[in-house]
């Protein structure tokens, strides 16, 4: 077939880094601000992405999708396309070779409709052309006959005693634990007495919020290539975020063993959780192994809308109880997440709703639900903060209207209830390393606060550009006002619930050309986390050379599951250093072996790699690596694993669910134009635990990223779904908004720094506990604004002005 030109967008000889070395180290080490190796090549738009990849010979794909939300397919006729010149192949469900369903959790989604279409944007029938634009010109000639259906579109819709049942004949292992088959999972959490703890209660506030759909809106769409190989196998070149979990689905369908499906990842243009399932990977290998030619597949926006999953929209039913002094007594919560059409990772999310409920906080006795519902809406699962960005929301304005009825500080309230280590979870987990919830709510409340009037000049004239819709010279301060807002949450990091979450990562140590080199392999995802940097901060740690090369990322070295749930640097991160223990473990026996009648050091000493020399820690040098390997190499492939964790009870929501717990707060302040709806958001500050900063530069970029993802959540971000007929509204940048620069307000960050001595060098996982409080501090500074009770996210001009 030739070879692809197949550009995985990462340099592999890393800079060391310009930070001073540490110790006994080499230089560009954990701890350090070491810089990404793709860094200059994304700001100045050379980086190659999956988008970019080409092939001689390629044709190009493309999905046919479904105009209804709900239907049944009476016939489809695919001859006009098969006569339009250029095509090469059309293939709908009937042409499926093996498999024809698939799903991460469980296989309940179609590769192509199956007789009945579940969601607007559904995958009904595949092209294959020599261009693109005839591939779509082509699949707008194949007749569909659809019968619509009625539409599943809510609570009230799905649970009806007359409801259509969305997935009948479910085999799942949740089927038998659900009240109605729309029902995907439910997981209730019962702890203390909630009646007694009632009785005790002077204060008790209900409320009821809800959450709108948010999409990941990552900038570099679905795209990939698969190359149908000599072997009757396939290799693909693919953005995604868990290569392993894409060969388990892809494989069956194909009628392949794994084996014969190569998979190795491409330039990623960020994911945020959308891109942890399938979207074009098995099309795109069937249609290339129908023509015998590479494909290449890439959706327009419009079409990413509709190819990925979206966060949960969510309702949600709170009830909490505090004392005179402030104590809480109790919580009770009813949480519904709309999971969409097919099942994804919902079981997951629901899990992590239910067991994070209550927040950061402690509190007597709690009576939790969460579920997720079949609808014909488009289907939902991962998205950064998956479960706990929903509970967040409520939970948080919870203890503000608490706080008022009190008469107390919200944030003073906040940490008369916050939890530290030791505290016991409502799951009756006990939290067993370090939860500063209140210091880091009286971080991030001593911050000093940005002036008030920024925009108005000491002539008293405004600038309109600091204004709430200011560059649309709406305003020139009247009605403006400022309001300050408070939230803190708490998030698990990794997969719980006795997943067997392990990474694996291949370390080899050589000499080439005199110089020390350490090759990492692992299967990790870079999506734009920072593994790209870490891993090679490890090596350079724990072997002591400059010089690491990272190999790219495929299915030929063991799995290093998903980048997501803020797991990578905890799990792969981990699984690098075990493998560099490995490594430098066997050059030590190579050296007592060599060398130890020599020199009584190599048998008493501690020893250490550093410099391409092993010394002892008091800096004896005993020999160099060329003379201990003399010309071989130590290459150790190896698996790492965190603490197990345990499901939940269906019935109580007991147990060890979550192997790890991070927390941020957020301090927002605001500023409102109440006549015409417009909000400014002036700054927003933030205060984490890292538990370790591996890059400190990278930590921060973390943060900034999940808070202004959890700010357009608060203030715009929403795909809009028409309910009479489940139909997207706005599958478009156009009418989709998120943050730009000029919505993004200063950052302010005090990153804290308590280890936790059950993980990797006492890092905790960073990514997503911005994302959860930078909601609610938002929703909560412009409710301290205009006094109203805004109890729905996003916030939209209507609901501050009532029109």
């Amino acid at each position: 077939m030739g070879t692809p030109r197949v550009p995985t967008g990462l340099p592999t000889d890393l800079p060391a880094g310009t930070g001073p070395a540490r110790a006994g180290r080499a230089p560009g080490g954990i701890g350090e601000s070491t810089l990404r190796p793709d860094g200059t090549l994304k700001v100045t738009g050379e980086f190659a992405y999956a988008s970019d990849l080409w092939h001689e010979d390629m044709l190009w794909g493309h999905t046919l999708r479904s105009p209804h939300a709900h239907a049944r397919i009476r016939s489809v006729d695919v001859s006009g396309a098969l006569a339009t010149p250029g095509v090469r192949a059309v293939l709908t469900h009937a042409d499926l070779p093996a498999a024809t369903r698939y799903g991460l959790e469980f296989a309940d989604t179609p590769v192509l409709a199956d007789g009945v279409v579940r969601y607007h944007g559904e995958p009904v029938a595949l092209v294959a052309a020599d261009h693109p634009e005839t591939a779509r010109r082509a699949a707008e000639k194949i007749a569909v006959d659809y019968e619509p259906l009625p539409v599943v579109t809510d609570e009230a819709s799905a649970l009806a005693p007359d409801a259509p049942v969305l997935h009948p004949g479910r085999t799942d292992g949740h089927a038998a634990h659900v009240p109605h088959p729309n029902v995907v999972h439910r997981q209730p959490v019962r702890h203390g007495d909630i009646a007694a703890a009632r009785a005790r209660a002077d204060v008790i506030v209900t409320g009821d919020y809800e959450v709108g759909m948010q999409d990941q809106a990552f900038l570099g769409p679905e795209s990939g290539l698969a190359v149908p190989a000599e072997d009757g196998g396939v290799d693909l070149y693919i953005a995604t975020q868990w290569l392993h979990a894409d060969l388990r689905q892809i494989a069956p369908v194909l009628g392949l063993p794994e084996e014969k499906v190569r998979m190795t990842l491409s330039g990623v243009g960020g994911a945020f959780g959308g891109r942890e399932d399938l979207s074009m990977q098995a099309h795109a290998c069937l249609l290339a192994l129908r023509t015998g030619r590479p494909v290449k597949m890439v959706y327009n926006r419009f079409e990413s809308f509709f190819g990925h999953v979206h966060r949960h929209p969510a309702r949600l039913h709170y009830e909490h109880g505090a004392t005179r002094d402030g104590k809480l007594t109790h919580m009770a919560c009813r949480i519904v997440l709309d999971g969409g059409a097919y099942a994804s990772s919902s079981p997951a999310v629901v899990g992590n709703a239910a067991s994070l409920s209550a927040g950061p906080y402690v509190i007597d006795a709690v009576e939790a639900e969460a579920l997720a519902l079949y609808t014909n809406n488009p289907p939902c699962g991962a998205m950064r903060g998956f479960g706990a960005v929903q509970a967040c929301f409520a939970y948080e304005a919870q203890m503000d209207r608490l706080a008022a009825a009190l008469e107390l500080d919200p944030v003073e309230f906040r940490q008369r209830n916050a939890m530290s280590q030791g505290a016991v979870l409502p799951t009756g987990q006990v939290v067993d390393s370090p939860a500063p919830v209140a210091e880091l709510l009286r971080r991030v409340k001593a911050m000093p606060l940005p002036p008030e009037r920024q925009w108005e000049s000491a002539g008293g004239t405004a600038d309109v550009r600091a204004l709430p819709g200011g560059l649309s010279n709406t305003t020139h301060g009247e009605g403006v006002v400022r309001g300050v807002g408070y939230a803190v949450g708490i998030k698990n990091v990794g997969f719980s619930e006795g997943f067997d979450d392990y990474s694996t990562a291949r370390v080899r140590l050589e000499v080439v050309g005199g110089q020390p080199v350490a090759t990492v392999h692992t299967a990790m995802a870079e999506v734009g986390q920072g593994g790209v940097t870490v891993h090679a901060q490890i090596a350079r740690t724990e072997l002591g050379v400059t010089q690491v090369t990272l190999r790219p990322a495929d299915t030929r070295v063991g799995s290093a599951g998903s980048t997501s749930a803020s797991r990578q640097t905890y799990v792969t991160g981990g699984a690098v250093r075990h493998a560099c223990e490995a490594v430098r473990e066997r050059v030590l026996e190579l050296g007592r072996a060599r060398f130890g009648t020599y020199h009584p050091a190599w048998a008493t000493a501690e020893l250490v790699l550093e410099g391409g020399k092993v010394t002892t820690d008091g800096g004896e040098v005993l020999a160099g690596l060329a003379e201990v390997l003399e010309g071989e190499a130590v290459d150790v492939e190896l698996e790492w694993r965190h603490r197990p964790t345990e499901p939940f009870d269906l019935v109580t929501g007991q147990g060890r669910g979550h192997v790890q717990y991070s927390f941020a707060a957020h301090r927002a302040v605001v500023e409102v134009d109440t006549e015409l709806g417009l909000v400014k958001v002036v700054e927003l500050a933030c205060a984490q635990d890292v538990g370790k900063a591996l890059n400190p530069l990278s930590v921060v970029g973390q943060i900034h990223g999940g808070t202004t993802q959890g700010l357009g959540l608060a203030v715009m971000e929403e795909i809009v779904v028409d309910p009479a007929t489940a139909k997207v509204r706005n599958p478009s940048f156009t009418d989709y908004l998120i943050p730009t620069i000029l919505d993004t307000p200063t950052l302010p960050v005090d990153v804290l720094e308590l280890a936790d001595a059950h993980a990797p060098y006492g890092l905790r996982g960073v990514g997503e506990a911005s994302t959860l409080s930078s909601t609610p501090a938002v929703v909560a500074a412009i409710r301290a604004a205009t006094g109203l009770p805004l109890a729905r996210v996003p916030v939209r001009p209507e609901h501050l002005t009532g029109t």
